[in-house]
């Protein structure tokens, strides 16, 4: 097997396992309507997802050890389209038609996206300084989306996303500083991103938590064009990364991300009733008040 082969099962099995670890999330959300997300953190359902999720992290970074960036990373668009029809099986529905279009519009749209913004594995890392501020900043712009207050969806999916994303461009940083024989593996620029990694990562988690509350399509489409965005401006911004191609790059990469923007409308305006949610709680029916001068039945 060779290694770009060995790269792509990697993949495919990374994948598999964000998008289980997605349908896992949406189901405990949908158990456990109106409890705190702290709370979660008592149920064994709530950490099995933790390690669907931490599974597909290890599988990417090995896949990346064995294939290029570009044949890698647009193959992690595939959880949205592993996740939909996995979640609507599980809850016993077909997927609609319109969800279909919504999740085929976001796929196109984001690896339009990561065609132009992949390129060469980067070697260049982030300053302790910079680690600091992009971590600021995101923290600034997650917290305003996920303000208290905010019912729970697409704005907690988007808070999930740029999270994620800033964490995967911190952990480039912990790698090249880590593998820099110049360096110390226990400088306080490793010890010190790896930490901000920890928060991202798990902040990522528990935001998405909250987000597929509503459903599982429309969020987990968000998250998923939002990570690898948020990275790319990361690396577009303070790691010397281009976009790939030119002006040409520039249109394609603006095309995809409207391409994306639609999918997603196309699956937040799923009608209820088709909507993937999984739900395993009866549904309590509250008996109507007799009016006066007729008997209720026993």
């Amino acid at each position: 097997m060779s290694a770009t082969v060995l790269a792509v099962v990697l993949s495919l099995f990374s994948a598999v396992a964000y998008a289980a670890a997605a349908v896992a999330q949406e189901r405990l959300a949908a158990r456990s309507a109106g409890s705190g997300v702290l709370r979660l953190l008592g149920s064994a359902a709530w950490w099995v997802s933790v390690a669907l999720n931490a599974s597909g992290a290890v599988l990417h970074v090995v896949a990346l050890n064995y294939g290029p960036l570009t044949v890698v990373q647009p193959l992690g668009a595939l959880t949205l389209i592993a996740a939909v029809p996995m979640g609507a099986w599980l809850a016993g529905k077909r997927v609609s038609a319109v969800e279909w279009r919504g999740t085929s519009f976001t796929l196109a749209g984001l690896a339009a996206l990561l065609v132009t913004a992949s390129g060469p594995a980067p070697d260049d890392a982030l300053s302790v300084t910079e680690a600091l501020t992009v971590a600021g900043s995101a923290s600034v712009l997650i917290c305003l989306l996920a303000r208290p207050g905010t019912r729970p969806g697409l704005r907690h999916a988007g808070a999930s996303g740029i999270a994620s994303g800033v964490g995967s461009a911190l952990t480039q940083t912990v790698t090249v500083a880590a593998t820099d024989s110049s360096g110390s593996v226990f400088s306080a620029q490793v010890v010190g991103v790896a930490l901000l990694v920890a928060v991202f990562a798990s902040g990522g988690v528990l935001l998405s938590q909250t987000a597929y509350r509503g459903g599982l399509g429309a969020p987990l489409a968000v998250v998923t064009l939002s990570n690898p965005l948020a990275a790319s401006v990361i690396g577009l911004s303070l790691l010397g990364e281009r976009l790939q191609g030119g002006a040409a790059g520039v249109l394609l990469a603006v095309a995809g991300a409207l391409l994306a923007s639609w999918g997603v409308v196309l699956l937040s305006r799923t009608p209820s009733g088709d909507r993937t949610v999984l739900s395993s709680e009866p549904e309590t029916r509250v008996p109507r008040p007799s009016r006066p001068g007729h008997l209720t039945p026993l």
